[in-house]
């Protein structure tokens, strides 16, 4: 019942029982107590005169959004960004710190501080979420985080001891399409995908409603999905992979080994739009690489939404047209046209998908999302 106001509130209660399977009177003895805590309220039906908003038919359930308070880490090589959120996933502060050690206890310890500082604010935060890129058991341990040097570190375990919050620690792809799946562009959506270009490619699958866990999170995706067997051979992921020719360290290393300038991402993007060629080529075939990308997972998924999020996203400001032609060119004349939906994703944003984990805890249990 929570988790249906939350999510697609304010409901009316005859919608609500009809969607939960309930009578009327199961509903009324169900909601009492969550209406007590706080946690749900009756508003005025929307659009309805005062004389029609009294009594109880014409008022629906909404949740509380500020009764709760979350708080959000997004933890990169160099930097920890924090969120305060509502109940809703609805950021109210922002906070972050340079982060100057790998070291777990020190980086637990940082955590704590920033904890402290977001809670003086917004006090009685009821949980922390983490989103760290790397592979997360149990959704408190770090198995394994290349740019963090982590094997093995239970972080929740150590920011549970310094704060005495629940926490719990996700892969941040994993966080992110959790985050867009209750509250963002998969809300209500059977079948849907998220796609991130940045720093790497991530990847997440929403079927049935939920996400679909892959025991090989942030291990490989878009390293060995080969776009173009011929293309560009880059330091990290196979030549021609979907990383080799999309990643924007990838995408800057090209530029530089042709033209001997070490350009930054948005840079080479406007370059590419004034026609200059080096950069022009090089964001012409990350074009067509995302395209190839978006058909084959339009042609196996077939979602009803694709969401293309994360830094590298201003791309398609200047190639979405080259991206929706390939992706046209790959897809059946009669194929229904892919809903693409793109989002410029700060850390912020991840820091949030890191909060709608804590929003979970609470709302579902820890047993429940594991």
């Amino acid at each position: 019942m929570a988790i249906e106001v939350l999510v697609n509130g304010p409901l009316s209660r005859t919608e609500l029982a009809r969607r939960l399977g309930l009578s009327a009177g199961s509903l009324t003895r169900l909601t009492k107590p969550l209406i007590e805590s706080g946690l749900l309220v009756e508003v005025a039906e929307a659009g309805a005169p005062p004389e029609v908003r009294q009594g109880r038919p014409s008022q629906p359930l909404d949740v509380v959004a500020e009764s709760r308070s979350f708080i959000g880490f997004k933890i990169t090589e160099d930097m920890v960004y924090g969120v305060v959120t509502t109940l809703r996933s609805d950021i109210v502060a922002r906070h972050d710190r340079p982060l100057t050690t790998h070291e777990p206890g020190e980086v637990a310890d940082l955590l704590a501080e920033m904890t402290d500082e977001l809670a003086a604010a917004h006090p009685g935060p009821a949980g922390i979420g983490i989103g760290v890129g790397g592979l997360v058991e149990g959704r408190s341990v770090v198995a394994e985080s290349l740019f963090l040097r982590w094997n093995d570190v239970p972080l929740a375990d150590l920011v549970e001891e310094r704060t005495g919050l629940p926490v719990v620690v996700e892969n941040d792809v994993a966080a992110l399409v959790e985050a867009e799946t209750w509250f963002g562009a998969g809300r209500g959506l059977d079948r849907f995908v998220v796609l991130t270009i940045g720093a790497g490619i991530g990847y997440g699958l929403v079927l049935g409603g939920r996400r679909v866990p892959n025991a090989e999170e942030d291990r490989g995706f878009g390293r060995h999905w080969i776009i173009d067997p011929h293309g560009p051979l880059t330091p990290t992921g196979e030549r021609g992979s979907a990383v080799s020719l999309l990643a924007i360290p990838n995408i800057r290393y090209q530029v530089a080994a042709a033209t001997g300038r070490d350009l930054a991402y948005e840079e080479i993007l406007h370059r590419a739009a004034a026609g200059e060629p080096m950069p022009a080529r090089v964001v012409d075939e990350a074009a067509r690489a995302l395209g190839v990308l978006l058909a084959q997972i339009s042609n196996f998924v077939m979602p009803q939404k694709i969401l293309l999020a994360g830094e590298g996203v201003g791309l398609m400001d200047v190639a979405g047209d080259t991206v929706r032609r390939t992706i046209d060119a790959r897809r059946h004349p009669r194929a229904a046209p892919v809903d693409l939906e793109t989002k410029v994703s700060d850390f912020h944003d991840w820091a949030r998908g890191a909060a709608v984990l804590a929003i979970q805890v609470l709302v579902l249990g820890a047993a429940e999302i594991i």
